[in-house]
């Protein structure tokens, strides 16, 4: 493990090649139950250039109506988020530190043309639990700063494999993704990559 800036966690290789194989497996099924969807931003209705699905008991959503919240049902097919599988649990025991489970998991894919703006994971009551980040796929080049969008940044390269957990005066932090480096991995057979964010919404 290496510390980032303010406290965030950098696990790097943490899942072997055999591990990743498996979780994407488990998250293909995952999609197929709760299928990718665009998401667009609050107010103008611009979609987000990454497609995302949740699992969990709730579900992290984004309309140009009523804006960043967590629901308990898939937006676009109306039924209930697909249940946490086992192997996310583990991973969030094993990294998290933290005594409650999540109650979210945010599955992003990204094209390798996608990117994340900079952004604060602030949506949740508890914020002293951390958030848990998966990266497999293509590598991208990660961005994190402080508590304000003005703090200075700092950049580095996340392969398939690796997990950062934002947690402690880092929870707050703010962070994005600035491109995907195409052809870095061949663990999906499309290209891309994939970010699963493990989250406790209630305290």
């Amino acid at each position: 493990m290496a510390l980032m800036t303010n406290g965030i966690e950098y696990h790097g290789e943490a899942l072997d090649r055999a591990a990743q194989q498996h979780l994407v497996e488990v998250i293909r099924a995952l999609v197929a139950e709760a299928p990718l969807y665009v998401p667009v931003m609050p107010g103008t209705g611009q979609p987000m250039s990454v497609r995302m699905t949740n699992c969990g008991p709730l579900g992290w959503v984004t309309d140009k109506a009523h804006g960043y919240r967590y629901q308990e049902t898939h937006p676009v097919t109306g039924k209930a988020w697909p249940a946490m599988p086992a192997e996310l649990l583990a991973l969030w025991e094993r990294f998290s530190g933290y005594h409650k489970p999540p109650q979210a998991c945010l599955v992003n894919f990204y094209a390798d043309d996608a990117r994340m703006g900079l952004h604060q994971d602030r949506d949740e009551e508890d914020l002293q639990a951390p958030v848990v980040s998966i990266s497999l796929g293509n590598a991208c080049l990660f961005r994190v700063g402080g508590l304000t969008r003005r703090d200075r940044t700092a950049s580095m390269r996340l392969s398939s494999g690796d997990v950062v957990v934002l947690g402690g005066e880092g929870r707050l932090a703010f962070h994005g993704v600035d491109r995907i480096y195409p052809g870095t991995s061949t663990l999906l057979k499309n290209g891309g990559r994939i970010n699963l964010t493990l989250r406790r919404v209630h305290r």
